[in-house]
């Protein structure tokens, strides 16, 4: 798999308000989330690059009160699964 490597300036890394073991984590949680409600990137692969299950990443969106991308196909479709889940 090909990946990308951005630099970040140590200055700016230091001034990130978060503990050192974090910082990688959550930056790239902040970039799924921009590009997921900027629509550059769909749920799945927003979800993967923050590195979260898709329940998680649901519950982040709700959090930052993020909007879903779908359109009334996908509602439904939705609306089928937890029907289904509810029963099991």
């Amino acid at each position: 798999m090909k990946s990308i490597n951005i630099e970040i300036p140590e200055d700016i890394l230091l001034s990130v308000k978060l503990p050192k073991k974090r910082i990688k984590e959550e930056l790239k949680k902040e970039l799924a989330l921009y590009l997921y409600k900027e629509g550059i990137l769909s749920l799945g692969p927003a979800r993967r690059l923050a590195n979260m299950d898709k329940v998680a990443f649901h519950l982040l969106l709700g959090q930052r009160r993020i909007e879903r991308h779908y359109d009334e196909e996908d509602y439904e479709k939705y609306q089928r699964q937890i029907a289904r889940w509810m029963k099991k």
